[in-house]
């Protein structure tokens, strides 16, 4: 006895493709609208006009003929007859979101190539319609040579006509394979014409639409132009750090008084000893330091809520992908990479979305080198200190300019990385990478506010946590023991930390560092914002008649380092491994120290010969 004909729905992920196969044949099924919901093989079965009952079989959603997934090459070996299914569809039933017409023609077209009896259902037509979109399916039948059936599957509007047109191309019960298996390498190097075509087609069938959606098109025009975009891109990140010192410099001004008038408060009211000196040089001089730099963590982290509320952020991923691939990662990178701006912490955890093992490996062991916010208050102190504030062109002003240096130059060192990776440790065939382009939009104000308000929260909650506590437990080895009166000894190269730092300096002074970058260095560990609280604990410590503040480590810096050191220093923490929490999220994610190890012995070599080399070179120029 013949099995019934096999009739697959196919179409990109979010397309609306599970609730059609429900509406057809009333099975019950998870519907949702991310991608990747569909992960397993769910038949059911259809009656036909004529009567005939069909198996109508819903395939894992995906965006080509190119997997990037297990689900995905699922879909790709059952419509073109490879990977052991013998039996290939009799028919498609190819699901376009009508809404998002362009980008779903591209997989339509490919799966049209393959020479199967082919239905479009154009779904989704009532929201498309909502959001000022119609079209006209004749045009599209005609330009596409297959029959195209509006519907909205949510409703159950148009089954009838799908049902009908599919007793129109069903034949027999035989299965049979395509007379031509497509060269898939061919059509994917062809993507861009084929996107080309699919955006012709899709122009070619609208009615009517709204202003709105021509401002998207127009925008989009702009905003993923091949050169138009990285300079839009690049553009928007120049005045990001930009308004990071600019915009900052009142707030700073206005916390710094703060933190003035309450160590003043505590001199007065509480006499000299011990308790005072905790307080004062470790608690208000050491956390004080970096509670300063709030303002700029705000201001950076606006710029990036503002670019993802409105849908751009999208588009800059689109946007790095093309360059990622040709390190050898995949677009699929971009966002855990992107959070890691945040936190490397978050972004390392995000890496569970990528499905090759070889690429979500690469992007761990490169997520530290993104510029997380904890390294700004470092960038910050040393830029205001040896970063004259002065315009370059006109109004572009050189401190900004030299903190965007550092996160490009970051950006680049983990490209460079991922290519070395790539090609040794983690060598492997990279997967490509697509997405849906979401509309532009205002931001929500209100939203934007609560994320703002969740960053100071957990950066107030760091501060007053492992900073404070890192921050008095270093108090404690600088204060102790203390030198003999009258000795003229520093007190911090008495103390148990300033010997500590002077056995380290050893190590390190090859490349520009001081005793005060040693000292640093440990504390930095547990956060990275700790290294500007150690400086500022240090220098309370070794002069407690100064004032404290910003001010105070900004002059004491341009006293006691030369701008090769700073320089120095400056690259250390580009490359430098982040904090311990880092390194245990590493192992926890690779389950096991081999990488966490490997991720700390690469970072601290890049960090000493990058320092070292541009200690050596700013003091060969003479600066």
């Amino acid at each position: 006895m013949n099995a019934a004909p096999l009739v697959a729905l196919v179409g990109n992920p979010n397309a609306g493709k599970s609730a059609l196969f429900n509406a057809l044949t009333g099975a019950r099924q998870k519907v949702g609208n991310y991608p990747g919901v569909t992960v397993e093989r769910h038949s059911g079965r259809l009656a036909l006009d004529d009567g005939r009952p069909v198996e109508l079989v819903d395939l894992p959603g995906t965006y080509s003929l190119d997997p990037g997934s297990a689900d995905e090459r699922v879909t790709c070996d059952v419509v073109t007859g490879r990977g052991g299914f013998e039996r290939v569809p009799d028919a498609m039933v190819v699901v376009v979101d009508a809404a998002n017409l362009d980008n779903h023609l591209r997989f339509a077209l490919q799966l049209i190539a393959l020479g199967l009896p082919v239905v479009v259902a154009l779904n989704m037509v009532d929201l498309a319609e909502r959001d000022g979109l119609t079209l006209d399916p004749a045009v599209l039948e005609r330009k596409l040579g297959v029959p195209v059936i509006p519907t909205v599957a949510v409703r159950k509007r148009g089954l009838d006509q799908l049902r009908a047109a599919l007793t129109g191309i069903v034949g027999g019960t035989t299965a049979r394979r395509p007379d031509r298996v497509p060269d898939i390498a061919a059509v994917e190097e062809d993507i861009v014409t084929l996107q080309r075509r699919a955006r012709g087609i899709a122009q070619a069938a609208v009615i009517a639409e709204s202003p709105g959606r021509r401002w998207n098109h127009w925008l989009d025009a702009v905003a993923l132009h091949p050169v138009a975009g990285p300079v839009l891109l690049l553009g928007l990140l120049f005045v990001m750090f930009q308004a990071v010192f600019a915009w900052s410099e009142a707030p700073i001004g206005w916390i710094e008084a703060g933190f003035a008038a309450l160590e003043g408060w505590v001199s007065a009211t509480l006499p000299d000893g011990f308790v005072r000196s905790l307080i004062s040089d470790g608690l208000i001089a050491g956390v004080g330091a970096v509670i300063v730099f709030l303002p700029q963590i705000l201001i950076l982290f606006l710029f990036i809520l503002v670019l993802e509320a409105t849908g751009y952020m999208v588009r800059a991923a689109f946007l790095m992908d093309r360059m990622m691939a040709r390190v050898g990662l995949s677009g699929r990178a971009f966002i855990p990479l992107l959070s890691s701006f945040a936190c490397a912490v978050p972004g390392i955890m995000a890496t569970r979305t990528i499905d090759d093992e070889k690429d979500r490996l690469t992007t761990i062991l490169i997520a530290p080198l993104m510029t997380c916010s904890a390294r700004l208050p470092v960038y910050t102190i040393i830029i205001a200190a040896f970063i004259p504030d002065r315009p370059v062109w006109g109004w572009v002003g050189l401190q900004g300019l030299v903190l965007l240096g550092l996160y490009v130059l970051g950006i680049v060192g983990a490209f460079v990385t991922a290519l070395a990776l790539r090609r040794t440790v983690t060598k492997g065939a990279s997967s490509g990478f697509m997405m849906e382009m979401p509309k532009y939009q205002w931001p929500q104000w209100r939203d934007i506010a609560l994320g703002l308000w969740g960053r100071t929260e957990i950066f107030l909650k760091r501060a007053g946590t492992i900073i404070a506590l890192t921050t008095i437990v270093l108090w404690a080895l600088l204060s102790f023991p203390k030198p003999p009166e009258g000795s003229g000894i520093s007190p911090v190269d008495y103390s148990v930390a300033g010997r500590i730092a002077n056995g380290l300096e050893v190590v390190v002074r090859p490349i520009g560092f001081n005793r005060d970058i040693a000292l640093a260095l440990i504390p930095a560990m547990a956060a990275r914002e700790v290294a500007v609280a150690a400086i500022g604990t240090v220098y309370a410590i070794d002069d407690p008649d100064a004032e404290g503040g910003q001010k105070a480590i900004t002059e004491n810096l341009r006293a006691r380092w030369s701008l090769p050191t700073a320089l120095a220093f400056l690259m250390w923490f580009v490359f430098a491994p982040q904090c311990i929490s880092t390194i245990a999220v590493t192992r926890r994610e690779t389950n096991g120290w081999k990488w966490p190890a490997f991720m700390v012995g690469y970072l601290f070599a890049a960090a000493y010969i990058m320092a070292g080399i541009t200690y050596w070179l700013a003091v060969a120029v003479g600066l």
